[in-house]
């Protein structure tokens, strides 16, 4: 490729043989992970290893062709990334199956097939991110659908006090999930047409820019969304996802900062109100501050949950028990919320930092799609995505360690949990896609190519 084709000189190379090297070592992770397990709890390794690693791998592989041939510019790194976290969250769920006797982790790999395949659907049939640009209205309206879906007599299903559940032919399924994919969808085709009137209009107000009072009306209407999320669904995590997620593109499309005040104003302000009226988001707030007061016998026993992860934390400490030393199943629901409190406890500190640490890497190769990319849709939509994940991260990691009030959302590619790994892999696709478009080398506009010389040469007019 040319200097001429590319932006300031700089021209991206495929790396595609760099994302297969780093596939394999995501593998080693996630096999080795395994193994570890069942010497940890068993004292051998697992007899279907082979079956298992072979799956995983070929997933993997599968994967990894499918971005070689579709989008073949798109960042080496994302793939391998997300294959490491499913790989080991995989192994975690399945050292928590052989103390209960569950069978969660067959599970999962059969969440993570079905999430690899959508992924490579979604990279073949979306050619162009640009297209989503055209269905922006459709898709913000079938997210607040699915967001109301629960709330349907019948078909909702209220799960450990959070009606965000439907159950459906004998399947449960959280549209949340699929909601958050749609709205940043949604959200950024909105903010590419209107950011300059809410970017330019407005008054300055102690050193702050504040927008118009009648440019407030979708900020508004996600202020009303995300608090009827927390009121009526019961789940602060989902609230605090979505009205964050819309609040730091808001911000990323008009380099506002007034909006972050509006915005912050607006929710705590809510976030007050609920907890004067509603009884949940107390209890939810006391169980937060006080946990031991709800620990044990001779109380209400609540913060069972939230305490014993803590203690599996501690217990942990820098480096952990090792795979089969701790008692993380004394935990409630630890292979879904409460992964990370099982990591920490048998990998410690250690394995939580380095957790952390690809998530970050994965938000950063995000954000660096969205920075190289040459449309203003493809930027606010790579940053959604990136907040997405690093959003829910923060709530998640957030809720177990106590920094924040305890939320019911999951790890992305850790925890167990088919509608939230599914739209997860989704997410990754469309990210690659992202990608691909924005690293790909600048088309050649120079008459380097002679072949249409001929047809643009000029006739002289004959004088008469």
């Amino acid at each position: 490729m040319t200097q001429t084709g590319s932006i300031m000189g700089f021209v991206h190379r495929r790396r595609r043989g760099a994302e297969l090297f780093l596939l394999v070592l995501a593998l080693a992770v996630g096999i080795g992970a395994y193994a570890a397990v069942g010497l940890g709890v068993e004292g051998t390794v697992p007899a279907g290893i082979i079956g298992y690693g072979s799956w995983l791998a070929g997933l993997v592989i599968v994967a990894h062709v499918v971005v070689r041939f579709t989008a073949p510019y798109a960042d080496p790194v994302l793939l391998p990334a997300v294959a490491a976290l499913n790989g080991l969250g995989l192994a975690v769920i399945y050292r928590l199956d052989l103390v209960r006797d569950a069978t969660f982790s067959s599970q999962q790999l059969t969440w993570m097939t079905l999430g690899v395949v959508l992924f490579v659907v979604t990279l073949i049939v979306v050619r162009d991110h640009r297209v989503l640009q055209r269905f922006t209205y459709t898709l913000g309206l079938a997210a607040i659908l699915l967001l109301l879906l629960p709330l349907v007599p019948g078909l909702g299903a209220t799960i450990n006090g959070a009606r965000i559940w439907i159950r459906l032919a004998g399947f449960s399924f959280q549209p949340g999930e699929v909601a958050k994919v749609l709205l940043v969808i949604a959200f950024a085709g909105y903010l590419v047409l209107h950011r300059d009137a809410l970017a330019l209009a407005g008054r300055r107000v102690l050193f702050v820019d504040l927008p118009r009072g009648r440019d407030l009306g979708p900020i508004l209407a996600m202020w009303l969304v995300s608090l009827g999320i927390l009121v009526f669904q019961r789940d602060l995590g989902s609230s605090l996802l979505f009205f964050g997620l819309f609040l730091v593109m808001l911000y990323v499309a008009t380099e506002r900062p007034g909006w972050l005040v509006v915005g912050g104003t607006m929710f705590f302000g809510g976030a007050f109100i609920a907890y004067q009226l509603f009884g949940h988001v107390r209890d939810r707030v006391d169980i937060w501050l006080n946990p031991f007061a709800h620990y044990g016998e001779g109380t209400d026993d609540r913060a069972f949950q939230p305490v014993e992860a803590m203690f599996g934390l501690a217990w942990g400490g820098l480096l952990g028990r090792g795979f089969g030393n701790g008692s993380p199943d004394r935990v409630p629901y630890a292979e879904s919320d409460f992964i990370v409190a099982s990591i920490g406890e048998e990998l410690g500190l250690t394995g939580v930092i380095a957790v952390v640490l690809v998530y970050g890497l994965l938000v950063e190769r995000a954000l660096r799609a969205a920075l190289v990319c040459r449309d203003g849709f493809g930027k606010l939509m790579a940053v959604g995505l990136a907040g997405v994940l690093a959003l829910q991260v923060f709530v998640v990691i957030g809720g177990v360690t106590r920094l924040i009030p305890l939320t019911g959302l999951t790890t992305p590619f850790l925890s167990y949990g088919g509608s939230s790994l599914i739209a997860n892999w989704v997410i990754v696709a469309l990210l690659l896609r992202i990608s691909d478009q924005a690293r790909r080398p600048v088309p050649t506009l120079s008459g380097e190519d002679d072949s249409d010389s001929e047809s643009t040469q000029v006739v002289k007019a004959v004088p008469r």
